[in-house]
């Protein structure tokens, strides 16, 4: 399989492992990388320049490419923000993803570094003001996908619309989690797919036991999209990037009542209580609509060798 993603990076399966902040450290973007995809660390608004730097020497150690996603909104309203962009620029993966805020105004001084840079888009405006601010690419992201974004338009309308609207390459977000769904955006014309959820049940991720259970064991219609984790944590996301997770008793008792949570001292600490504990009827799952295909435990190599077969398909639909 041939595409700007697989000749930009030298990969052999055009599959970006999505920047799963609290899941996808060093070692997983390692693995996804070793199997012959692009693997990715993800940087929680938190995680300090000093955990970058090591993270980024895991998954580059080999030598081989990588990269790493940032949160545009933390990069300059939360403090540590400007360090981790330049802990970022020290050292100079292969692709960086900054998405979610006021990204624009970082894209110049990433490639001027030589780094590819791109961004996550939820509908075809933002893919359009990606394009005219300079990315290399942009993820055309669904809402089936799961962690945070919009939750506007599912992703094959979407990524149909950006196809058509925009000239760089465009990278498909959101329920690719077999070599069907890779085929399927690549014949719609997509360089690639984004794929979080479909490595989350991977030994090789930072999830707690308890979690990746949790992860195994639902279905496709288990998953939740709202703003209840981050009001609760008093996280500053902007409010039109809500976030899709594993439905829990937490999540049903506070959707629709978010103003009241904001100031609720008791259900603050509730949560983050469960944090500690891996009490996954109250703490959070960030996962998209695929988990349900995600049953059993699977090494990274198992994953990325799965959506090899992408190529297989496609030369069967094309005779």
């Amino acid at each position: 399989m041939r595409t700007w993603l697989t000749e930009r990076f030298g990969i052999e399966v055009p599959v970006v492992g999505a920047p799963m902040a609290g899941v996808g450290a060093g070692r997983l973007a390692a693995a996804v990388s070793a199997a012959g995809a692009l693997g990715m660390i993800g940087v929680s608004a938190t995680a300090t320049a000093e955990w970058i730097t090591e993270q980024a020497a895991i998954a580059g150690g080999d030598g081989r490419p990588y990269g790493i996603g940032l949160m545009a909104w933390a990069l300059d309203g939360v403090e540590g923000g400007p360090a981790q962009l330049d802990a970022v620029l020290d050292a100079r993966p292969s692709l960086v993803s900054v998405s979610f805020g006021p990204y624009a105004g970082h894209v110049e001084r990433l490639r001027r570094a030589g780094i590819t840079v791109v961004t996550q888009a939820g509908t075809t405006g933002e893919a359009r003001a990606a394009e005219r601010a300079g990315v290399d690419a942009v993820v055309a992201r669904g809402a089936e996908a799961g962690g945070h974004g919009r939750d506007d338009v599912a992703t094959l309308p979407l990524l149909q619309s950006v196809l058509d609207e925009v000239r760089i390459p465009v990278i498909a977000a959101g329920g690719v989690a077999t070599a069907r769904g890779l085929a399927a955006v690549l014949a719609a014309g997509a360089a690639g797919a984004w794929v979080g959820t479909a490595f989350m049940g991977c030994a090789e991720t930072t999830l707690p036991e308890a979690a990746t259970g949790r992860v195994l064991a639902a279905g496709e219609t288990d998953t939740a999209y709202g703003r209840v984790f981050d009001v609760a944590q008093r996280l500053a996301w902007p409010p039109e990037y809500g976030g899709r997770a594993l439905r829990n008793a937490f999540f049903d008792r506070w959707a629709g009542r978010e103003d009241e949570l904001a100031s609720d001292e008791k259900a603050r600490t509730e949560l983050e209580t469960a944090r500690r504990s891996g009490d996954y009827d109250t703490a959070y799952v960030y996962a998209g609509q695929a988990v349900g295909m995600v049953r059993r435990r699977r090494t990274v190599a198992e994953v990325v060798a799965g959506f090899a077969e992408a190529e297989r398909l496609l030369r069967r639909f094309a005779t």
